[in-house]
């Protein structure tokens, strides 16, 4: 039988403080694999698609000047 969200939670809350810090820390290295993970995804596929030339060449300094102005603009 699978426990709601909020049995788990309330489940959690009775555990000792020391497993719930355990738990707080798989937690996050699961979340952190995962992100890297996404990360590195994202960069094959913006390498792959440089590398079929739907991106050009900039300099640094255009970027950053491009990544400031957009900065500005949410401001």
């Amino acid at each position: 039988m699978a426990m709601t969200f909020e049995q788990v939670i309330e489940m959690i809350r009775q555990f000792p403080d020391e497993q719930q810090e355990m738990l707080v820390d798989l937690i996050r290295g699961w979340r952190t694999e995962t992100r890297r993970r996404e990360i590195a995804r994202d960069a094959r596929e913006s390498l792959a698609a440089f590398r079929s030339g739907q991106f050009e060449p900039q300099s640094a300094q255009a970027v950053i000047t491009e990544l400031r102005q957009s900065l500005e603009d949410q401001e």
